[in-house]
């Protein structure tokens, strides 16, 4: 944070002798523009709110409004600023002015650290405002909706060094919408049809500052059911990305129901400061945020009085792979990563099935492999690594993997199913990811996975699979682009299923075959 700062902060104060509120802070509760805050390579306009009463240091949150929006219009359209002058931290507006103003969150030059293109330019605005405020540089914090919502993850991707948090309203993964060609507008993505690996989407966010091994931000994550412009899968891809940067596992460590229709689910521990949160709203469309919901956004910030959280996980995950399975014993391999200095061995832990069920320590191995054998064919393992120095101390916890062990008939278990019921509300449930696995020696073309669905329940939606009936029993088939798996290869779709009001139960019963 400080080396970061230090390189920005000649330039930026060469360039605001011609600032429009002066050299000196002008704490006036009321939205004033700056100018000429520093390197601002697109020509993002800048608005900052200070309220009369300061904290001492003021925090700093970062409001980013949605496509056609603008800085102004945030602040007067979100509750950002009443919570404000509560608390006492300053709010900075930017506002896109390309056509259509839409952020930047797709080119090669806004998904790198220092690449130029809009968040450089917010950065800039960080910097101004820890200089000309004396506010508080390790309690930044960004939140946004839409394509803000995009940009909160591009920031935390970019510069996890600077940003404590951030809470998208109806976003994407970092570099979801990740194009080549020059344009701002990624369809794949918006219709939520682009599916990658927790791991996947997790090298994204690392790329974009290679070498990094500090702490990595907390994310608040929002995503309304009924969203028809950046579809419901991205919610689930963006928990997958962010539970994978900080090492934590896709299974919830918590669930409620703060609202009726509303499922939250936290991950890597209980409590307002977990390190990701996550809100799904039954039958909301593109619509966030809502009244109520910027005051659990400061909350889950610690902006509303509560210390910051400080207890964070481990920032890099050793990266843990389950490659090989057979009829009664599956292969572990796992990649240091470089916050790996003085561990002396891994603990490996299994829990039963493809959700729920504690991890209970299985084995320890001085190397980076292991394998689990003796175990039960056609029978579903969860599997989690955990590095500890010479003293026993935990320093690191992998990724989560899950594995399938083959069926012991001839030719049985190539194709595997497994499923995780990701969100629950009154009428229905959402499915993701379904996890089409190839356990084969050969490359399948085309997969089928049946599954049962309790008496009412109805298919709502799905994604990256074409679903049919026959009574209760549900067949979902590849797609065109999907279908082809090589050994050991996977894929993912999802489904959304309406319930009977009060019924608990879930589909259940997946088979895979392939051709």
């Amino acid at each position: 944070m400080m080396n970061w700062l230090a390189s920005v902060r000649l330039a930026a104060t060469l360039l605001t002798c011609g600032v429009a509120i002066g050299s000196t802070p002008v704490l006036a509760a009321s939205l004033t523009e700056v100018t000429n805050f520093g390197e601002n390579p697109t020509n993002l306009r800048m608005h900052v709110y200070a309220p009369d009463i300061l904290a001492s240091p003021p925090p700093i949150l970062v409001a980013v409004h949605y496509c056609t929006g603008s800085g102004p219009a945030f602040f007067s359209g979100t509750e950002f600023r009443t919570l404000a002058d509560r608390y006492g931290f300053i709010v900075i507006y930017p506002s896109a002015t390309r056509s259509g103003n839409c952020f930047d969150v797709s080119s090669p030059q806004a998904l790198r650290r220092g690449g130029g293109s809009d968040p450089v330019g917010i950065m800039s605005m960080v910097t101004y405002v820890i200089d000309t405020y004396g506010a508080d540089e390790n309690r930044v914090y960004v939140a946004g909706a839409s394509s803000g919502a995009m940009m909160t993850n591009v920031l935390l991707g970019n510069y996890p060094d600077v940003f404590k948090a951030g809470a998208a309203f109806m976003g994407v993964p970092f570099g979801c919408f990740a194009t080549t060609d020059g344009s701002s507008w990624n369809s794949t993505c918006a219709n939520g049809n682009l599916i990658k690996t927790a791991q996947e989407w997790g090298a994204l966010v690392r790329a974009a500052y290679p070498g990094y091994i500090g702490e990595r931000p907390r994310m608040q994550l929002w995503h309304g059911t009924d969203d028809t412009t950046l579809r419901y899968p991205n919610f689930g891809e963006e928990i997958k990305q962010w539970t994978n940067v900080l090492g934590l596992s896709q299974t919830p460590t918590f669930t409620d129901r703060p609202q009726a229709n509303w499922t939250r689910t936290r991950y890597g521990g209980s409590g307002v400061d977990a390190p990701v949160e996550a809100i799904s709203l039954e039958g909301v469309g593109h619509t966030l945020p809502l009244s109520g919901m910027a005051a659990m956004v400061i909350q889950f910030f610690g902006l509303d009085g509560a210390a910051a959280p400080d207890d964070q996980p481990p920032s890099t995950p050793a990266n843990l792979t389950a490659p090989a399975w057979t009829s009664n014993s599956v292969s572990l391999n796992w990649s240091p990563s470089t916050d790996n200095v003085g561990v002396s061995g891994y603990d490996i832990l299994r829990a039963p099935g493809a959700a729920g069920g504690s991890f209970v320590q299985v084995a320890t191995s001085p190397t980076t492999s292991f394998v689990n054998s003796g175990l039960s064919p056609n029978t579903t393992y969860r599997y989690q690594v955990r590095a500890r120095d010479a003293a026993g101390n935990v320093s690191l916890v992998s990724n989560t993997v899950t594995a399938t062990t083959l069926g012991g008939g001839t030719g049985d278990g190539v194709c595997a199913a497994t499923a995780v019921v990701q969100n629950q509300w009154q009428d229905g449930y959402v499915i993701q990811p379904v996890t089409v696995t190839n356990r084969g020696t050969a490359a399948i073309n085309g997969w089928t996975v049946n599954f049962s669905l309790p008496s009412g329940h109805t298919i709502a939606s799905s994604w990256n699979a074409t679903i049919t009936t026959s009574g209760q029993t549900a067949t979902a088939r590849n797609g065109s682009y999907n279908g082809t798996l090589a050994p050991g290869g996977s894929t993912t779709f999802g489904v959304q299923v309406r319930r009977p009001s009060g019924d608990t139960q879930v589909a259940s019963a997946y088979t895979c075959t392939s051709p």
